[in-house]
Parts: structure tokens; C-alpha cells; sequence
């Protein structure tokens, strides 16, 4: 008997992730629990433990193949597994009832789930072709959806008799795509003729077309994605048909060329650059976090009308509060009393008389937020992460201060879970603590508001009429003009001014 290894549950809005390591090899003995493999995503590092105790048997995605939510990984092959054969053992004995017996064995490949708000999928690439043998669980298509790439496991061993949807066909979640027979060779021989004529049928028909054979979505997909010319791939496919590996192998060859150009559509390709220079560059891989950072700033440029205000805070207030129980607060709670909980307290006071802030667009409705989880961004070694404080709006300053301490490590380590970054409302970026003295800080979306911090400088100001030197530091509030009018961004970011200039007003809800 052999167990699945699939991809786990990787958080709402991550659909894929990246095989980064396998530490067992087929023929390996597993331990249920024990780390088989590790997978990266655009946010964390998960590890993939074994299912149940055995051997492992066949790796299907190997190092650096990206896959998608549930895909199968590989199969554990588990202790008691003989007595499967017993079962082909019986029909053998009976030769006459064979056939029969695999007519009434006819097990449907239907289309695996794709999702919630997935509703059809093109079928991308045939692994097997009528007449193969098929083991169970072995991989027989690959189906494509407008977020991820599916792989679609043989529910049963034994012949695969019929493929009712073919390569380029485009079908529903609940559409059947093959027919497996089950049982051994027997059946696989009785079905012979049909086979051959489906295969003899298969090049008469793509023969006519000669040079209009149609290459796989995925390959035109990456091709078009990468710039990649169709003329310059050699398909390796039914009759000279280009499937997604040729692409890549296409995109290898001449790499810096197509990459340059492809990756970054909007971007002028790279000038030429002389041998003395080249010679001291160093290329490295763009990583899968960075990459998707990059690309999800961006589509928040596009989409926002993101606008920045900016203020300024005397910080006086807050230090002097800060220098008088620092001490106490971290002898009762253990935590040092740091800024943070100040500004998490200020924003869900603002929060409160501004609440678009705390909201988001949804298609053509508002979602106006009873709660406050604040995303704090976090700097680690690989790129920023935003863990999500949830409730602050309830929490103690204490609370704020160990979540966000205890956060801020687990980040750092590649430690987070991923419903650890999701739901946020507001998001608060200290920019500060790099040196920042100001900068406008790009919305994460599909949040409306995010507070920007900086580095607190001592400056001239005046107060009552004479020049004092102060405590200041900018705020910058960045929103979405499509939700929050100018008045509301202003208000909220005055809100907060006033919260950090006298910490009392927090206490009195005022």
C-alpha cells in the first residue's frame, strides 16, 4: 500500500511554492513525521513531513519544480504493502474470466478540485498515451488553471483505455478526462486493436494539419510571457508540438538576452556593457520572495490611486513616559517597553473615528472592518514580511509588546506560519530603525491605509514663541484615494500626532 505526499495547506493567497530541498532519496527508510522535503514560498519555508512509516518511493517534483496546492510530491511506500499482489494473484488463476472481469473495472480519471473560485482548466500535457500501463497515483496529465499548474494522479494501476480530454481541450471542475482499466496485461492485450486504431487515428489526423499543429497552452503561455519567438524552440511533443519544457530549455540558451527583456516588459533592455565591467559583475538569481515582492508592489501601484500625507510628531511625550517606567514595566510584564506599542495604540485610536482607513475595496463593495489586526513589518535576511498582530485594537500595551518581540524573532528565523501574515488591516513600517528620516511607504494591499515611521531627530522648533530644541519625528500616511477622501487621511494621521504628543489621551479615549 502506498501513501501520498502532497503539498499542504501554503495560506489564502498562496497558490504555489518551490521545491527547495529533499532530504530523503527513493529507497530511503521514513519514519511517520520525519522531514522529507522542504518547500519555499513567496513569504516562508515549510517543511513537508512523511505521512506514514515505509519506504520512499517515487519523487515526483524534484528540486526546484514549482508546485501548486495539494500537487503530489511523492508516495510513500508503507510497511505492509505485499499483500497487495494477492489481489492480482486471483484473476491470473482464472484466464477465461479476465476480460470480463476489467470490463467491469473501468475506473474514471475526473478533473481533481481547483479550488473555490476556480471553475476550468486547460488540459495541458498527456504524461501517458492510450495503451500505457499505469501504476496508481502515477502521474498521467498535467492540467493548467489561470492560477496554478495541476497534476492529476491515476486513481487506479492498470491500462489507461481512453483519454476523452486531449491536450489544448479546455474542461470543467467536475469533467472526466480518462478511462483506466484496471487489472494486469490480460486486459491491456484485449483492448490491443482499439488502441492501435486510436493510435493510428491520432497522426492521421494531426498529419493533415502539417505545420498547424497547435503547441500546449503552457508553452504558449511561457512564451509569450518570456518573449520567447515559437520559431526559435524545437518542440519535442506529437508531431514537432512545443510543450513547456522546450520552452525552458529554449530560455536557458540564449538566458541573459531573453530574460533581460521578457522579465521586466516595461523595462528598456540593457545597454551594451564593455569586457573590463562585465568581467567584474556578478549575476545572481532573482529569489522567489524577492521576486513576488517586487511583482505585488508593483500591481499596488497599478491598481491603488495612492496618495502620501505627511506630518510630523514631537516624540518628547512618549520618551519621557517611556524613560520613567521602562524599568517597571519590563520587571512586571518581562518586555522592554519599545515605541511600537505607542504607534499600534495611536492607529487603533485613529482607526476608530476614521474606519475607511481600516477598510477595503471588494469588487464594488466597501468592507468596513470591526477590528483591528495590525500588520508590522518586519526586515529579515531574505526580504519583508508582515506579521499580523490580531486584535491590537483590544490588547494591552504588555500584549502589543510580546506579540510583536516574539513576532518579530520567528520572522527573522523563517519561523512564521503563514496564517501569521494574513488578514491584516493596517500595516505600520519603521523605517526608522534603518536611518529613514522620510519616505512614502507603498500600500500592501488589499489594505487601505499604511503609517510610515522614521528616525527620530532632534530639531529647532518653536514653542510659545522661543526656539526648543525637540524630539521630532515625520509620519507618513499612505492611502487609497479610491476609499479615503484627503480629509479622512489628514484626520487620522492628525489623530495619531495628537495620541503620541500627549500618551493621556489614549488612556481617556479622547
Amino acid at each position: 500500500m502506498s501513501t501520498e505526499v502532497r503539498v499542504p495547506t501554503l495560506g489564502e493567497s498562496v497558490t504555489e511554492a518551490t521545491v527547495a530541498t529533499w532530504f530523503k532519496k527513493p529507497g530511503d527508510t521514513v519514519a511517520a513525521d520525519e522531514m522529507l522535503c522542504e518547500l519555499e514560498t513567496d513569504k516562508v519555508t515549510v517543511e513537508v513531513p512523511s505521512p506514514a512509516a515505509g519506504t520512499l518511493g517515487e519523487i515526483v517534483a524534484a528540486e526546484g519544480e514549482t508546485v501548486g496546492v495539494d500537487a503530489l510530491l511523492a508516495t510513500i511506500e508503507e510497511a505492509g504493502a505485499s499483500p497487495a499482489p494477492k489481489k492480482d494473484d486471483k484473476p491470473a488463476e482464472k484466464p477465461a474470466q479476465q476480460p470480463q472481469s476489467n470490463e467491469g473495472k473501468m475506473t474514471d480519471v475526473m478533473v481533481p478540485s481547483l479550488g473555490e473560485s476556480v471553475t476550468e482548466a486547460t488540459v495541458s500535457t498527456w504524461f501517458k498515451k492510450v495503451g500505457d500501463t499505469v501504476a496508481a497515483d502515477e502521474m498521467l496529465c498535467e492540467l493548467e488553471t489561470d492560477k496554478v499548474s495541476v497534476e492529476v494522479p491515476s486513481p487506479a494501476a492498470g491500462v489507461l483505455k481512453e483519454i476523452v480530454a486531449e491536450e489544448g481541450a479546455t474542461v470543467d471542475a467536475s469533467a472526466k478526462l480518462a478511462v483506466i482499466a484496471e487489472g494486469e496485461s490480460g486486459g491491456a492485450s484485449a483492448s490491443a486493436p482499439a488502441k492501435e486504431e486510436a493510435k493510428s487515428e491520432a497522426p492521421a489526423a494531426s498529419g493533415k494539419g502539417g505545420k498547424d499543429v497547435e503547441d500546449a497552452p503552457s508553452a504558449k503561455k511561457l512564451m509569450a510571457e518570456k518573449g520567447i519567438d515559437p520559431a526559435s524552440v524545437q518542440g519535442s511533443g506529437k508531431d514537432g508540438r512545443i510543450m513547456k519544457e522546450d520552452v525552458a530549455k529554449a530560455e536557458s540558451a540564449p538566458k541573459q538576452a531573453s530574460v533581460s527583456v521578457a522579465s521586466t516588459p516595461s523595462q528598456a533592455p540593457r545597454g551594451p556593457v564593455n569586457a573590463d565591467d562585465a568581467s567584474r559583475e556578478e549575476r545572481v538569481k532573482m529569489t522567489r520572495l524577492r521576486a513576488t515582492i517586487a511583482k505585488r508592489l508593483k500591481d499596488s501601484q497599478n491598481t491603488a490611486a495612492m496618495l502620501t500625507t505627511y506630518n510630523e510628531v514631537d516624540m518628547s511625550g512618549v520618551m519621557n513616559l517611556r524613560n520613567e517606567y521602562k524599568d517597571l514595566f519590563n520587571k512586571k510584564h518581562g518586555v522592554k517597553l519599545g515605541f511600537m506599542s505607542f504607534f499600534v495604540k495611536a492607529c487603533c485610536h485613529a482607526l476608530k473615528e476614521v474606519p475607511e482607513v481600516n477598510a477595503e475595496i471588494d469588487g464594488n463593495e466597501v468592507v468596513y472592518k470591526n477590528y483591528v489586526h495590525m500588520g508590522v513589518a518586519v526586515g529579515t535576511p531574505n526580504g519583508l514580511v508582515v506579521p499580523v498582530v490580531r486584535d491590537a485594537d483590544q490588547m494591552s500595551f504588555a500584549s502589543i509588546e510580546k506579540t510583536i518581540a516574539e513576532m518579530g524573532t520567528r520572522a527573522r528565523d523563517g519561523k512564521l506560519s503563514m496564517a501569521e501574515m494574513q488578514g491584516g488591516s493596517f500595516t505600520i513600517s519603521n523605517g526608522g530603525v534603518y536611518g529613514s528620516l522620510m519616505s512614502s511607504p507603498i500600500l500592501n494591499p488589499p489594505q487601505s491605509g499604511i503609517l510610515g515611521m522614521h528616525k527620530i531627530q532632534e530639531r529647532p522648533m518653536v514653542e510659545n514663541g522661543q526656539i526648543v530644541i525637540k524630539p521630532m519625528m515625520y509620519l507618513a500616511l499612505s492611502y487609497d484615494h479610491r476609499i479615503v477622501d484627503g480629509k479622512g487621511a489628514v484626520t487620522f494621521l492628525v489623530r495619531v500626532k495628537e495620541a503620541l504628543e500627549d500618551p493621556r489621551r489614549l488612556l481617556m479615549d479622547l
